[in-house]
């Protein structure tokens, strides 16, 4: 690509670990970004959304060295070489790293390749920062000056999506407030999620995630089984998919046994969740992951079904105690069976938080919300 031809529009380059993650969590941007002149690539590990990308109109550049999980010090250093390589090529005018690896390492190429201006999405602290584990600890120490070289550039603003990860960035790595954005998520469609409610009989209790320790599949498993031996009338239902990228990753052949042993039942990966959310009664994730704002509570309040979580950072961004769902302290699976009992047991209940849910996600959290206030970080960030 010619020095010149990267002079005659707006690029915009996306810096994400996985095609899918772009695909479910910042497409609507792009196509914004698209539509506002911008010319668009995304550098990821290229996997089976890169036609989705391409039809788009997006360019889709494959990421050789970059993996979520990767410990190799030597793969590590290869993966900032790529993304230096990669800026000084295309020239961006904006680069948008999504999620911490990204950031971190893109942030430094970006200081060695001079790039114009820089956009840190932290969506979530992450397993680095909510984990207990030795191994998490570790590396706690090894991010956070990292992380806060990172964010700490001139040239970068950085999008939070709750104020406890502002908190966490403006006092314990030290970057400036005015340097923080917060972007509530990564949006929803309102009309996808606007069908009639026809919940299904018996009531479905639903958990959708990626199928990791941290997002509460146990905590789920044993709240489901003290209802059922409670006489609970419910259908427990776990949809997601295990996850080999992260170390907290639950096998299938743990999940087929959960199933098969009538714990509760396991559909695998769905993308249908507009439709299933419809049928569902209550929405649970007992995450303790560190969430951004998980995409699945905000759907399912965009789709008027109530919620049960755990009280962190994220999740109480999305529920207000008791007005459309129950917070429940992190690790107490008999508040978790408690809080999901009581509201099995009150549809009227249930069709009133779901209401408010819905009238939350239309205030705050919608796509055109997302999409409007991230295009204003890139104008902000250009006219700087």
């Amino acid at each position: 690509m010619s020095e010149a031809s990267g002079r005659n529009r707006k690029r915009l380059l996306f810096v994400v670990t996985e095609d899918w993650y772009f695909v479910s969590h910042r497409l609507p941007i792009a196509r914004a970004a698209r539509d506002a002149g911008y010319e668009v690539f995304v550098a990821t590990r290229i996997g089976e959304k890169a036609d989705a990308i391409v039809l788009e109109g997006f360019t889709p550049i494959g990421l050789k060295h970059m993996r979520r999980s990767g410990r190799n010090p030597f793969r590590e250093l290869a993966s900032i070489a790529e993304l230096v390589k990669l800026y000084r090529s295309y020239r961006p005018s904006i680069v948008h790293h999504v999620a911490m690896k990204p950031v971190v390492y893109g942030s430094i190429a970006a200081r060695l390749a001079a790039v114009a201006a820089i956009v840190n999405n932290v969506a979530g602290l992450g397993f680095v920062f909510s984990s207990k584990a030795v191994y998490a600890r570790i590396l706690r120490c090894l991010v956070v000056p990292l992380l806060g070289f990172a964010l700490r550039q001139r040239r970068a603003l950085t999008i939070v999506q709750n104020r406890d990860d502002a908190r966490v960035l403006a006092d314990g790595i030290g970057v400036a407030q005015d340097k923080i954005r917060l972007v509530k998520g990564s949006g929803v469609d309102l009309v996808q999620f606007s069908q009639t409610r026809q919940e299904s009989s018996p009531p479905i209790v639903l958990l959708a995630s990626r199928m990791i320790k941290e997002k509460g599949i146990e905590d789920f498993v044993k709240a489901a089984d003290r209802l059922r031996k409670s006489n609970v009338a419910a259908r427990f239902v776990l949809a997601g998919a295990p996850d080999p990228e992260n170390p907290q990753s639950i096998s299938e052949a743990v999940l087929r046994q959960y199933h098969e042993d009538g714990l509760v039942e396991w559909w695998g990966h769905r993308d249908n969740m507009s439709e299933i959310l419809r049928e569902a009664a209550i929405v649970c994730l007992p995450t303790t992951y560190g969430e951004g704002i998980p995409k699945t509570l905000i759907e399912a309040a965009a789709g008027e079904c109530p919620i049960v979580t755990y009280d962190v950072p994220g999740c109480r961004e999305i529920v207000t105690n008791g007005v459309n769902g129950e917070l429940v302290p992190a690790g107490d699976v008999g508040r978790l069976a408690e809080a999901i009992a009581q509201l099995l047991a009150d549809p009227e209940q249930r069709r009133r938080m779901g209401a408010q849910g819905r009238k939350l996600v239309e205030a705050e959290f919608s796509q055109e919300i997302v999409v409007t206030q991230t295009l204003a970080i890139y104008s902000e960030l250009l006219a700087q």
